[in-house]
């Protein structure tokens, strides 16, 4: 059950996503502080409190009611450790994701299982019924995992990224939710 538009958990085979609190921020301060992590977004890594007042607007959730935000922290869980975020935008059945994994946990997979499950966990939502992603055109491994997670690029463009995309009826996602 979503309880006021909050996200609920969900889990891979060897992650869990756990929605996003604010006392995530001083672990995730850490597993975010690389600056390679901003080569293709911009910005750079945030300090612990302004990453804790960030996290404070994104679990308060939209002040648009028709807008969701879901943010999930991961938890590797072998590890026991946090290792990323992904997050989602919900508005119109369109669902407009994002994963981020700390440098290092990346080429071990993990963004790709965390990319693959959020996508199957907003499909089976009754209400999403696109998902889509903004990948820099030269972010391959970005691109790799939206390929894996069933998302096709699109020749749309947003903000000088490539927009990737996946459309799914109804009636090809089974045991959909009636439920946001």
């Amino acid at each position: 059950m979503y309880a006021d538009g909050a996200p609920e958990p969900f889990s891979t085979a060897r992650l869990d996503a756990l929605p996003l609190d604010v006392a995530h921020a001083r672990e995730m301060a850490a597993v975010l502080s690389d600056p390679a992590l901003h080569t293709y977004t911009g910005g750079a890594p945030e300090g612990l409190d302004a990453l804790r007042a960030r996290y404070e607007r994104q679990s308060a959730g939209s002040p648009d009611p028709a807008e969701l935000w879901w943010n999930w922290v991961l938890r590797v869980r072998a590890e026991g450790c946090l290792a990323g975020y992904v997050q989602a935008t919900l508005r119109d059945g369109r669902a407009e994701v994002a994963w981020v994994l700390g440098t290092p946990w990346q080429g071990r997979g993990y963004a790709t299982e965390a990319a693959a499950g959020l996508v199957r966990h907003l499909l089976g939502r009754r209400t999403v019924r696109s998902v889509v992603a903004h990948i820099h055109p030269d972010h391959a491994a970005s691109a790799a995992v939206a390929a894996a997670a069933g998302l096709t690029a699109t020749d749309e463009w947003e903000d000088g990224e490539v927009r990737w995309r996946r459309d799914v009826s109804r009636e090809a996602v089974p045991g959909s939710a009636d439920r946001l």
